[in-house]
């Protein structure tokens, strides 16, 4: 299982349940480091991979995004993507949250699980850099590897989504 974002301690209790491996990569803080720059495809690509580190053979059932395609240009999600394309399975299931309009604010949250239908919600303690959200329509073109199964409209014009595994792309 990957989950983008801090380890909080709710969320590794919840899966010390299960017999599963978790691999947490937190990606916000580096964000200044994934903002579109002037370096190229390669480079930024290179970067995803060195701050992904992911060995050779995992396999991910299970993808937690977030909000984290609301801070990545589209050359910095196809990067991400690139990168996990070899461990995604034909069935990987994953989570994400996007907008329903493009002018909702940045929602400030850190994401974690409590229970199986119970999201944990933290202040995080400083806006982050390169705020860009994406609508349904938006992420679908941007998500190659992936497609909504599901979206749900939330409070604040945010949406969340399911998605799965296109691997034919």
């Amino acid at each position: 299982m990957l989950h983008v974002g801090s380890a909080l301690p709710e969320t590794v209790e919840f899966f010390s349940r299960y017999r599963c491996k978790l691999h947490f990569i937190d990606l916000f803080g580096d964000l200044p480091t994934l903002l579109a720059g002037e370096d190229g495809e390669t480079l930024l690509q290179q970067r995803v991979v060195d701050l992904m580190r992911i060995p050779a053979g995992t396999m991910f059932d299970l993808c937690l995004f977030w909000d984290l395609f609301n801070f990545l240009g589209r050359e910095a999600i196809a990067a991400l993507l690139d990168t996990l394309r070899p461990h995604l399975y034909s069935d990987t299931l994953a989570h994400g949250f996007a907008v329903h309009n493009l002018k909702t604010p940045q929602s400030g949250k850190m994401y974690g699980i409590r229970e199986l239908d119970q999201i944990s919600l933290r202040a995080r303690p400083a806006a982050l850099p390169g705020y860009n959200p994406y609508n349904q329509g938006q992420l679908e073109k941007a998500l190659d590897c992936f497609r909504i199964t599901r979206s749900v409209l939330l409070a604040q014009s945010r949406l969340e989504l399911l998605l799965s595994a296109n691997l034919q792309s």
